[in-house]
């Protein structure tokens, strides 16, 4: 487990997260100090013993920890754990989370609601994929999660949706690329205009979140200083130019 440094009120903690018990994929959560002083954590990860210590002195012993955010439907693993560690913290999940563990503390706001984006609009911005099923039926399409930004240093912290892929072969020299999670298609809603609303979206997230940094993305890399990001989700929106086609020659 490492605990990366991305400015003075933000970091990235990069943690295992084994399929089958077998591949690591990897998984994250990230701590930020928030204009009060105070601090969020974003995603739940079961922190190993030193990485705990460390966090534990950061923030007085975990008390000042105020919240945790959990911001992907399907990243369920650690929540348990990470509200044992800090129970203090006040705890929000998606919708898929608070019936999941119906037994835990949840606060009232959902993650991918209004209300708890405007609760913390003074030090982060959210955004929620449009065009795709949030909490898909198939629960192995994962591509949806609530995007976070904290504008102060730079760091966009997203689950899935945005990957940091490094290109292997002799392609490895160019370098790493960012791209859309590979189930952006079976998550597309069979509706018309669910592509052009996606569109739309990543647009968006180019125009407002483009001079970001740091791309802290689950399972696959991370980006550090590697700003600004604009130019790389451009890139990523134009690799699925064709996905988007198809979707709207079928649907609209």
């Amino acid at each position: 487990m490492r605990i990366l440094k991305l400015s003075a009120d933000y970091w990235n903690i990069r943690g295992s997260f084994k399929l089958g018990g077998l591949l690591d994929i990897g998984t994250q959560a990230s701590l930020l100090r928030l204009a009060s002083g105070r601090f969020v954590l974003l995603d739940s990860l079961a922190l190993d013993a030193p990485t705990l210590a460390a966090v534990r002195a950061a923030t007085g012993n975990g008390a000042d920890i105020e919240a945790i955010l959990n911001l992907h439907p399907f990243h369920t693993v650690h929540v348990q754990a990470a509200h044992q560690a800090f129970p203090q913290a006040k705890l929000y999940g998606t919708r898929r989370h608070v019936e999941r563990f119906a037994d835990l503390p949840w606060e009232a706001e959902l993650t991918e609601s209004a209300e708890l984006h405007a609760r913390y609009a003074d030090d982060l911005a959210f955004s929620v994929p449009a065009g795709v099923d949030f909490v898909s039926a198939n629960p192995n399409l994962h591509f949806a999660s609530v995007l976070a930004y904290h504008r102060a240093s730079g760091a966009l912290h997203v689950d899935d949706t945005l990957m940091v892929m490094r290109l292997p072969g002799p392609l490895k020299a160019l370098g790493t690329r960012v791209a859309f999670h590979p189930t952006l298609a079976p998550t597309l809603q069979r509706r018309a205009g669910a592509a052009q609303d996606f569109r739309d979206w990543a647009q968006g997230l180019i125009r407002d979140w483009g001079q970001a940094r740091h791309l802290c993305a689950a399972h696959t890399h991370m980006l550090a200083d590697a700003g600004p990001l604009g130019p790389r989700i451009e890139q990523a929106l134009g690799r699925v130019r064709k996905t988007l086609a198809r979707h709207e020659a079928k649907h609209g």
